[in-house]
């Protein structure tokens, strides 16, 4: 009897401290419901997943599953129409070009309106407001050769160009919305051309083995590397503003998700942008920590 009731403690101790456990790894009633936060394969959307889901978290009673680096457009955007994932971050152009497959918008408001409209008869998707900065592609040089050459914009490079050397990656190359059509509008013709992988590249442009490359607007080593970023004075490229899109049947189960991911709106332009994309990439630091310090000091959880 007394080893009979021996185990009965043991079996209720251990009972209360899974339960305990239990409660402890979540932190937050469930009850409310879930949302899944995803997105694509890049340091800059692995931070917006921890800053959407940042302000789920703080903002609502929600349970918040990340699912950063899912894949690439066309994988997040599927799993979005599937109901696989509730909520990306998503950009204008992309949304506009690849998505819809409409031609180029160059008004940022006009594209906005364009692809919300859309989504919202095609796909059954609500495109709140943007966080604020454009991750569009643009062209960039070292700082110091570019105030040497008097260079501020792609036009100025008309006259330089046959003496400078580009390296990009290698798509930007085969894309008709990337040189052939830098090429066509501006008639900016190089002395040579490299493809080269995109880590590669920024390091070639930095230790002056190259003079131009591309980039994209937000990219932390724009920063880092000390480079200019020339200004696209023929606006070849489309706005790829970037704001949270989500399921319309989970904005009308959750409407409060819309003030919280709301909460965002124009508090990220594109230097910010550039720094924590360049904490993650060049400080090493985890995409959750920048986002969490980020929204911290923004006082928003």
């Amino acid at each position: 009897m007394k080893k009979a009731k021996m185990y009965g403690v043991i079996a209720v101790a251990l009972l209360l401290v899974f339960s305990i456990v239990g409660c402890s790894t979540e932190g937050k009633d469930t009850a409310g419901g879930k949302v899944v936060i995803s997105g694509k394969n890049f340091t800059e959307q692995e931070i917006l997943v921890y800053l959407m889901a940042g302000v789920v978290d703080a903002k609502t009673d929600l349970e918040v599953e990340t699912k950063p680096w899912l894949g690439g457009t066309m994988v997040a955007s599927k799993a979005l129409d599937a109901g696989d994932i509730d909520i990306y971050a998503e950009y204008t152009g992309t949304a506009l070009t690849v998505q819809l497959e409409q031609a180029v918008i160059t008004d940022p408001d006009e594209a906005y309106a364009t692809v919300s409209k859309m989504y919202q008869e095609k796909k059954d998707i609500t495109w709140l407001k943007p966080f604020g900065f454009n991750n569009t592609y643009t062209l960039t040089m070292r700082k110091a050769d570019a105030e040497k050459l008097g260079v501020e914009t792609f036009s100025d490079l008309i006259k330089d160009a046959p003496n400078l050397e580009m390296v990009s990656e290698p798509e930007f190359l085969e894309r008709d919305d990337g040189y052939k059509g830098i090429q066509k509008l501006y008639g900016i013709n190089f002395k040579d051309v490299k493809a080269m992988d995109a880590g590669l590249m920024y390091n070639a442009l930095k230790d002056g083995k190259a003079d131009v490359c591309p980039a994209y607007a937000t990219d932390g080593r724009i920063i880092a590397f000390d480079l200019k970023v020339l200004k696209d004075d023929k606006n070849f490229f489309p706005p790829y503003y970037a704001a949270p899109i989500i399921r319309n049947d989970t904005l009308a189960k959750h409407p409060e998700l819309a003030d919280a991911l709301n909460s965002l709106a124009g508090k990220l332009d594109d230097t910010t942008m550039q720094k924590l994309n360049a904490q993650v990439d060049l400080d090493k630091k985890a995409s959750k920590d920048v986002a969490d310090e980020w929204l911290k000091a923004q006082g928003l959880i």
